[in-house]
């Protein structure tokens, strides 16, 4: 283990279990915001799960050693966030298992609303927070901060239509991790794998807007298409699974691009946005995007080995 001592702790009450693979910088970024955290009084354990990084980190271990939080540093070798999250749970103590994503950015009250909030939902016991794209003006975005500020990051949405929580902002008790099992392997979607296999045992996640985390948008095109090449994969994947047929697959994604057109109704109302021009530049970008993702569903499913999910991971 990598570790950035930090002097004697008592055994803690709640643990931040981090992936990084490659992202030095955005983690830096992240644990600053949670060395910032408005919370006092219960002690706190970091933990950031390397999953194969090309470069060390030894900087951001002495630079860490020694902040207001106990922040420790391990390794996973195997592929892929949901084993360096499972990492992250067999190496800590805490009772309280908070994740987040090394390239986002906790809210000031962050982990104080994931604490009451478990507190106010004993009986789900997993909750899933806000996330927000991390933008600078609000009145002028880019192209790709606009579209994904209405469709990246759905927390709302995956919570109450599909029974999960991504795993960039999520609260659980240990009791119930190791009740419903660790997360799934980089060949699925591990997020929306776990939070339906809780569902699948009678155990409700619960949406808190007040329990905030920040995420970049993507900066460039083919950073949406790397996303979507990925969740394709898993979604093809599953389809198989579950014994679709590939015309069942194929007519899935040749409405794809009929989907623009209610979609852009979402843009032009959505809450999240504000000016026309910041609402035409999501429309455009939405229209590009669902076009490729027509054109990669078919892609992958006469391609053999086209976009593989390993691919992602290194």
């Amino acid at each position: 283990m990598m570790a950035a001592p930090n002097g004697d702790r008592t055994v803690p009450a709640i643990s931040v279990i981090i992936p990084h693979l490659n992202q030095q910088d955005a983690l830096r970024r992240c644990l600053a915001s949670l060395d910032a955290q408005d919370f006092e009084g219960r002690s706190v354990e970091i933990i950031v799960v390397d999953n194969g990084s090309r470069d060390r980190l030894d900087a951001l271990i002495a630079d860490f050693g020694h902040v207001r939080f106990d922040v420790r540093f391990d390794l996973e070798p195997a592929p892929g966030p949901g084993l360096a999250r499972n990492r992250g749970v067999a190496v800590t103590t805490g009772n309280v298992l908070l994740f987040i994503d090394a390239d986002c950015r906790a809210d000031l009250g962050w982990i104080r609303c994931a604490v009451a909030a478990l507190s106010q939902n004993a009986c789900a016991a997993i909750i899933g927070g806000d996330v927000r794209i991390d933008v600078g003006d609000r009145t002028r975005l880019t192209a790709f901060e606009a579209y994904e500020s209405v469709f990246a990051y759905r927390q709302a949405h995956y919570i109450s239509k599909e029974g999960f929580s991504g795993t960039g902002n999520l609260a659980m008790t240990r009791a119930i991790f190791e009740r419903v099992g660790p997360f799934g392997g980089i060949e699925i979607a591990e997020d929306r794998d776990w939070g339906q296999r809780a569902r699948a045992m009678g155990l409700a996640t619960r949406y808190c807007p007040e329990m905030i985390v920040y995420h970049p948008a993507r900066a460039s095109f083919a950073e949406l298409c790397e996303k979507w090449r990925r969740h394709v994969a898993h979604d093809l994947a599953k389809h198989r699974s579950n014994g679709g047929s590939a015309s069942g697959w194929t007519l899935r994604a040749l409405a794809m691009p009929l989907s623009v057109i209610p979609h852009s109704l979402t843009v032009l109302t959505s809450k999240r946005l504000a000016g026309f021009v910041n609402k035409l530049r999501a429309i455009g970008l939405l229209a590009s995007i669902r076009f490729f993702r027509c054109a990669d569903m078919l892609r992958q499913a006469h391609t053999p080995g086209h976009g593989g999910p390993t691919r992602w991971n290194r």
